[in-house]
């Protein structure tokens, strides 16, 4: 789609190309009947993964965590599709504080790169709130010395872009752009419960940053030899910081 063209969805009213970025994004400029909630939930369908073959409104409903309240994210934060509410029981029978924040899930997470050097990759914004007892959450826990589990790697770009500038999380929404790669120092986050990534992928990088590259690489070959599974409805992995020790004491 070239800028001036233009896209008609019948009654609901049309969208016209206004500028075509240098990296393929369209900036369009919609022209509705009805309020723009209402056109996505009657005009449109959740973009699901080319792997999940069945595009049925209950594969819709499907591609979903148990809870999502918001609306906002083009894809399920895909680390988070593993928990289910037996085992959000389970965690909090073995005291495990669970601390919650809202994340729209955007471009930035799914684009791969496009560049042969990292530092000349640009990533895209992506939209998160924290609320005020999340964050007052994950300070009691680092003053009590317990770990900060972030549940997929999102979450850590959120957490580690909100303690940029004083070193602690604070409360309150914002968006980043921080693209997390070897060298990086972390200032919230502990451990990682997150998906097996594909190559090119931020996400790759992110992880070799947490953990390590020799590290996470010598787990990629266990896992593809082993037959572990990739995506969203694959395997997942818990990996800890190179710094971190593991204890015994409840997490976040």
């Amino acid at each position: 789609m070239r800028a001036g063209e233009r896209i008609g969805f019948g009654e609901f009213g049309e969208a016209t190309v206004i500028d075509v970025r240098a990296d393929g994004v369209r900036e369009i400029e919609l022209g509705l009947n009805i309020e723009f909630e209402a056109f996505l939930e009657r005009a449109g369908e959740l973009p699901l993964p080319p792997y999940v073959t069945e595009d049925s409104r209950e594969a819709q409903a499907g591609y979903q965590t148990i809870f999502a309240r918001e609306p906002g994210s083009v894809a399920a934060p895909t680390a988070s599709l593993h928990f289910t509410r037996a085992q959000f029981d389970e965690l909090e029978r073995r005291h495990v504080e669970i601390a919650k924040l809202s994340l729209d899930v955007g471009l930035g997470t799914f684009r791969p790169l496009q560049t042969d050097r990292l530092d000349e990759h640009t990533m895209h914004a992506e939209y998160y709130t924290i609320p005020q007892e999340t964050a007052r959450a994950i300070a009691r826990a680092k003053k009590e010395g317990r770990r900060v589990v972030a549940a997929g790697t999102t979450v850590v770009r959120a957490l580690e872009a909100s303690a940029q500038a004083s070193g602690a999380v604070r409360p309150g929404a914002g968006d980043t752009d921080l693209f997390i790669k070897p060298g990086f120092e972390f200032r919230v986050v502990d451990a990682l419960l997150t998906n097996f990534h594909l190559p090119r992928s931020t996400l790759l990088v992110l992880v070799c940053a947490f953990a390590g590259r020799d590290r996470i690489f010598r787990a990629y070959r266990d896992a593809v030899e082993s037959g572990y599974r990739f995506f969203s409805f694959g395997d997942a992995m818990f990996i800890e910081s190179r710094g971190s020790t593991a204890i015994d004491a409840a997490s976040v």
